[in-house]
């Protein structure tokens, strides 16, 4: 197992104000540290704003982030890149066959001295942790990572430990090269709020990431934006700020139960899945200083949220479908709310 030890803070970064969710420019400071974020992050993530921003929304929205993609693309750049720009703590696993459970969450060890036993904290401990090739874990190791995804803690010996707030876990993988690897269980896909590929970059970008990227700053000089405790705020911020309209919210639920009667899918999104589009619709509101969502905010995320949650029967795999073409296809036939219909509002 590799790990990274954690980051210390970057003097005189973090500079974004702390903000209480009903003030009433909080939606406006919610924007501007989103973009100043995503800004940040894109001076070495070079040409993949899109991406960048789902990170980001993935990050307020609470969830944690898949990324999937083939070598050399920077899928690790983008996840240390999240981790540079946040004067918070992070860790960086490198998932190998032989990693165990308790190399992630950590052990109880014997303290003869006082004769009592001590836990020692494993590098899931942290707001930021980046798991390297995730698919190349065990089983055993991957279900370790299920409990801390979900409910924010570890228990270790019967004993339950919570980790720090925010907390997001940015897992890689490729989706070539599998020999040798474990695909993760439906169940474990189900804990990721997206699932993003990078892609490769225009040529224009190649082009300046081969060159040298003349004056772009290096992972290690990246200046953090924000601190754990802005997050954090601003994730409240989401929650209490922008509201959802019934007509809205029943439209992201009739996407996901689309996906369950389709009949290209043996499996389909559950209810996590609707909640978890409903909160990444909420933060794409947000980061555009709006206190409502908009049916394009569902349109915008049902990609990234619900695709990795589908699993495709085997005639739709052998006719050439992909979550990605069954969802767009179930988009095209599920009516969109119409403007004027009831107020009525979720918050």
């Amino acid at each position: 197992m590799s790990t990274t030890p954690t980051a210390a803070p970057n003097s005189g970064a973090a500079q974004t104000p702390s903000v209480a969710y009903h003030a009433p420019d909080a939606l406006r400071l919610f924007r501007e540290c989103f973009t100043a974020l995503g800004d940040n992050i894109e001076r070495v993530v070079v040409g993949k704003r899109e991406v960048v921003d789902l990170t980001l929304t993935c990050l307020f929205a609470e969830g944690h982030l898949l990324v999937e993609d083939v070598p050399g693309t920077g899928k690790t750049t983008l996840a240390r890149a999240l981790a540079a720009s946040l004067d918070a703590s992070w860790q960086r696993i490198q998932f190998t066959p032989d990693l165990l459970p308790s190399d992630i969450t950590g052990v109880s060890m014997f303290r003869q001295t006082t004769n009592t036993f001590e836990f020692l904290p494993g590098p899931v401990f942290a707001n930021v942790v980046i798991g390297d090739e995730i698919n190349r874990a065990s089983p055993k190791t991957q279900s370790a990572m299920l409990e801390v995804m979900e409910e924010g803690r570890v228990t270790v010996d019967g004993a339950p430990h919570s980790v720090p707030r925010p907390f997001v876990v940015v897992a890689t993988q490729n989706p070539v090269d599998m020999s040798g690897t474990y695909p993760l269980p439906e169940a474990q896909l189900d804990r990721f709020l997206m699932r993003v590929t990078v892609g490769y970059p225009d040529t224009r970008s190649e082009v300046s990431v081969a060159a040298g990227n003349a004056g772009a700053p290096s992972i290690d000089t990246l200046p953090a934006i924000a601190a754990a405790h802005h997050i954090d705020e601003f994730v409240q911020v989401v929650r209490q700020r922008v509201a959802a309209a019934d007509a809205v919210v029943e439209y992201a639920v009739r996407i996901a139960q689309a996906t369950r009667s389709s009949p290209y899918t043996r499996l389909g999104a559950g209810p996590r899945g609707s909640v978890a589009l409903v909160r990444a619709a909420k933060v794409r509101a947000a980061s555009q200083e709006r206190a409502h969502l908009l049916p394009e905010d569902i349109k915008a995320l049902a990609g990234p949220v619900l695709t990795h949650r589908l699993l495709l029967s085997p005639d739709a795999e052998l006719a050439g479908w992909t979550g990605e073409s069954v969802l767009t296809e179930i988009l095209a036939n599920v009516p969109a709310p119409t403007p004027g219909g009831p107020a009525k509002a979720r918050s």
